[in-house]
């Protein structure tokens, strides 16, 4: 993969992140017999609802290097989960997994963390964080996520990476790039990029169209589709079925169950 041994260790050009802030007093090592056990502590707390413990616990964690510890931080910090939210915090977390793990093998049990971390961060690098050192840079963005995208296989890294050529952004504008990309991020279940590529698909948008299976792929991103969250997937999917012929219709039900019956 061509940028298997090349992004890691340029992964960060120009300003380096803050080291993420180190562990409060209540989480300091003797609080624990391992850093595993400050892990599961943390996580313990969070599930429970005591998300100020958990983040004692796993600040304690990261400090040690703890990767998933590290990445739920940022994602806490990234969704105001239970802290105040701080772009910036989430994305120095991110940035620690990023930079001390890029080199983690796709079938380790990290590689989803680090994967996730990489794609976090070419998100924030698409609008960069206002206010911060973290300026909007497209062709870092790119690469991050062509990274998690291609050495991790990270749906969700593959989704974004297709808006990005979809729309012309640090790429030059490539729809049968970006149907690759849906593709590849819809067989593993991504509803967005689900009905992203049933869109295109059902009308032709730059590459061949294939009204009837991308009817199909809209039909799976509905029935996973969040009502409250995913508005654009059930209007796209009611637009786009009702301007559709019977014939498809029926096509699309046929594939669906091809489908459903090949996964089982």
């Amino acid at each position: 993969m061509a940028l298997g041994g090349a992004l890691p260790a340029a992964a960060f050009d120009g300003p380096r992140p803050a080291t993420p802030p180190a562990a409060t007093p209540n989480a300091s090592a003797g609080a624990f017999k391992s850093v595993r056990e400050a892990f599961r502590s943390g996580m313990k707390n969070y599930n429970a609802g005591d998300k100020r413990s958990a983040v004692q616990a796993l600040e304690y964690a990261a400090t040690q290097g703890h990767t998933p510890a590290l990445w739920k931080l940022g994602r806490m910090y990234a969704e105001g989960d239970g802290v105040t939210h701080d772009d910036l915090k989430a994305f120095e977390y991110f940035s620690k997994v990023a930079d001390e793990y890029a080199d983690e093998s796709p079938d380790s049990p990290n590689a989803r963390f680090v994967a996730s971390a990489f794609t976090a961060l070419g998100g924030y690098f698409i609008d960069g964080i206002p206010n911060t050192y973290v300026k909007a840079d497209l062709r870092r963005a790119v690469d991050l996520l062509q990274y998690a995208a291609s050495y991790y296989g990270d749906p969700n890294a593959q989704y974004d990476l297709a808006r990005l050529y979809l729309d012309g952004q640090g790429v030059a504008k490539d729809a049968r790039q970006a149907a690759r990309w849906l593709n590849l991020s819809a067989e593993k279940g991504h509803h967005q990029a689900q009905a992203l590529l049933g869109h295109i698909l059902v009308n032709g948008l730059g590459v061949p169209r294939q009204s009837a299976r991308g009817l199909m792929w809209l039909t799976m991103a509905r029935e996973a589709a969040d009502p409250d969250k995913d508005e654009w997937i059930i209007e796209l999917h009611q637009k786009d079925f009702a301007n559709a012929s019977e014939t498809d219709r029926q096509a699309a039900l046929a594939y669906l169950e091809g489908y459903l019956k090949k996964d089982r």
